[in-house]
């Protein structure tokens, strides 16, 4: 408790330094930016006042303490109460955490700037008016444009909301210190509204007055001077309290509030608070969970985050325990456990553990690969690179006092929900037993090396669960980072969207090596079918060639076997032929003049009795057989090859002489 009660004074000082170096007096503005900046002094000034101071971002870290007369001014304008004289220890700590200071740089780190406007929302009656003016205006010019538009003379309007108190016309914007946006409201006490505006006009202003909450802590008893706007509402300012006393708002207990403020969505204009200043006193709840005594497991978690704090303000609404939403319970209070301990199959597991942890928390929840943690790195990390992903290994134990909320508040939100799914594969197993943890580190080892697995082995039981986010490498796969319980959506979101800044950087790296390569390999494909084409073509061309030159070889072969037959059928015709007969011999002879296709002539004697297929005989003899040519006289003209071959040259009237020719057969 004295660790906490410490850390608590430092985050005082803290505050009460970055206002007085910002001017920012809205109390819940400067927490937020400080914790934007992990409640890290500089970075939450360089980031409220870099742009308006002149001063380079890269020379924020020299800085000299402001001497006491300066401080104080600043410092009596800041709406924390006052912070506490510093003990001894505090004294030799860092400047952060001692007196106020601000950043000062040599001349020659000051930059040219434009004027520092600043911006002016006037509310009157039902009218609002925006102004916008350089620092080093007067408060009377403010008024000389809202008497233009408004119609109000300078000397009937009175112009309220300083942070400062009331100030006069010939004030400069510059030496109030104020933020870049303000809000004012006008007053008009010599002109009386109209019945119709009065009744809105006076809620108007009563949500522009700053109300001062004196709240006293009991258990610290200490107390705080706090300045809110009217439009701040109740829940508000119990979020605020939480963050500067530690105590959750489901366990504060106030008194002052007025009867009529019941609801905590109401803003302090309409609860019936009194104005300008309200006293109140805050304590924490007591209940069966604080009463026991403490013990070195016990711990208070208080996860802060703007946007998801109204989920469990208030647990027993939703009917659970405040033990088991915080993990406090014992574990054998726990009907089921997350994961069976020794299963054989490691798809089993995973569908137990989906099954558990819906019923725990709800349907609202990441996608867990059902498979071995060997087939989740193969989806992951091996597909085609436009297909890859990064993978979350979400580890849970049971016996932490962060589980409960981290599955419910951050791996339910629906943000986280939403980009898990379409961003990762995500793969989860439970190290509440000792024999699935040493079974995980096994996996571990295996696929990403013993470096992972001796990481997991330091994280403590209160530091589970995490969250391992694995990116794979072109020759290995790496654990990226590691997320601890004891954080926020807002923070888990901004790691997993920086880790996949970096893995979308190294994806298009590889797209575009995976592209290049895949554009070689079809240039050769296209290279290898080309040369397999002209190859084919070789081949077919020679084949052809080849059958081709085989068909002449064949037909000059058929050729010759025709020539050889036709020459051993002339010869045997040739010889066949009787003797040629002499003229004056004692049988009529017959002489036969036969023209070729060529214009030569053939000439023979034969005897008048001699039949036709002599003749046929005689001619084929000399190379024109009687079924490719025609034998034909002069005239009359008469076909003697269509004649009856026995028949005497003497009935045929070729005789005693006669010229023939012939002529191919069609």
């Amino acid at each position: 408790m004295a660790s906490d009660s410490d850390s608590n004074m430092d985050r005082e000082m803290i505050l009460a330094d970055f206002q007085a170096c910002t001017g920012i007096d809205n109390i819940a503005e400067a927490i937020t930016l400080l914790e934007l900046n992990n409640w890290d002094l500089v970075a939450a000034i360089n980031s409220a006042i870099p742009q308006e101071n002149g001063i380079l971002q890269s020379e924020a870290n020299l800085f000299s303490p402001l001497n006491q007369s300066e401080a104080a001014e600043p410092a009596s304008a800041a709406a924390a109460g006052p912070a506490p004289p510093p003990s001894s220890s505090s004294s030799s700590s860092s400047p952060a955490s001692s007196s106020a200071f601000c950043p000062t740089l040599p001349s020659r780190h000051i930059v040219e700037r434009q004027p520092r406007m600043l911006s002016f929302r006037v509310e009157y009656r039902q009218r609002t008016v925006e102004v916008v003016l350089e620092e080093a205006s007067t408060v009377g010019e403010i008024k000389q444009i809202l008497e233009t538009e408004l119609g109000v003379p300078v000397s009937k309007m009175q112009l309220k909301g300083w942070k400062s108190g009331d100030v006069s016309d010939s004030t400069a914007l510059r030496s109030l210190h104020l933020p870049k946006n303000n809000s004012l409201y006008v007053l008009t006490p010599d002109i009386a509204p109209t019945a119709s505006t009065s009744q809105n006009s006076a809620l108007h202003e009563s949500l522009n007055q700053n109300f001062l909450l004196v709240i006293s802590h009991g258990e610290a008893q200490r107390e705080y001077n706090l300045n809110f706007p009217g439009s701040r509402t109740i829940q508000e300012v119990k979020r605020n309290v939480s963050d500067l006393t530690n105590i959750p708002v489901r366990h504060q207990q106030w008194e002052g509030w007025p009867a009529s403020s019941s609801d905590d969505s109401m803003t302090l204009a309409v609860s019936g608070i009194s104005y300008p200043c309200h006293h109140l006193s805050v304590c924490r709840r007591s209940s069966p969970a604080t009463t026991q005594e403490p013990t070195e497991d016990c711990v208070d978690v208080h996860m802060i985050s703007d946007s998801e704090g109204d989920d469990f303000e208030d647990a027993s609404e939703f009917g659970v325990d405040e033990s088991e939403m915080f993990g406090m319970g014992s574990s054998t209070c726990r009907k089921t456990p997350m994961m069976p301990e020794n299963s054989e199959n490691e798809g089993d597991a995973l569908l137990h553990f989906t099954a558990e942890f819906s019923t725990r928390y709800g349907e609202c929840h990441p996608v867990f690969y059902i498979g071995s943690l060997e087939a989740a790195s193969q989806e992951a990390f091996y597909g085609k690179a436009r297909d890859r992903k990064l993978m979350a290994i979400y580890l849970h134990n049971d016996e932490s006092v962060l589980s409960n909320v981290f599955c419910s508040q951050m791996m339910c939100a629906d943000s986280i929900v939403a980009y898990l799914s379409q961003n990762f594969i995500t793969w989860a197993w439970d190290v509440t037993k000792e024999a699935n943890k040493a079974r995980l580190l096994t996996m571990c080892t295996r696929h990403f090396g013993s470096v992972v697995a001796q990481t997991i082995r330091t994280y403590k039981t209160d530091q589970f669960p995490l969250l391992l986010i694995v990116m794979g490498k072109r020759t290995s796969n790496e654990v990226f980072n590691v997320i601890q319980g004891n954080t926020t959506v807002d923070e888990l979101m901004m790691r997993l969207m920086g880790a996949m800044e970096i893995f979308t950087a190294q994806q298009q790296e590889d797209i575009k090596d995976e592209d290049e390569r895949e554009a070689r390999e079809t240039v050769k494909r296209e290279q290898d079918e080309a040369y397999r084409l002209s190859l084919e073509a070789d081949r077919k061309k020679r084949e052809a060639q080849e059958r081709e030159e085989a068909e002449q070889v064949r037909l000059e072969r058929m050729k010759k076997e025709q020539e050889d037959e036709k020459e051993a059928i002339r010869l045997s015709l040739e010889q066949a032929l009787p003797a040629e007969p002499v003229e004056e011999g004692g049988e009529p002879v017959s002489k036969l003049r036969i023209r070729t296709p060529s214009g030569e002539f053939l000439e023979r004697r034969f005897l008048g009795s001699c039949k036709l297929q002599v003749l046929f005989d005689f001619v084929a003899s000399k190379g024109f057989p009687w079924d490719e040519f025609k034998l034909l006289t002069t005239f009359p003209r008469r076909n003697i090859t269509q004649m009856d071959p026995g028949s005497s040259l003497l009935e045929a009237r070729l005789f005693p002489q006669e010229t023939l020719f012939l002529e191919a057969k069609e």
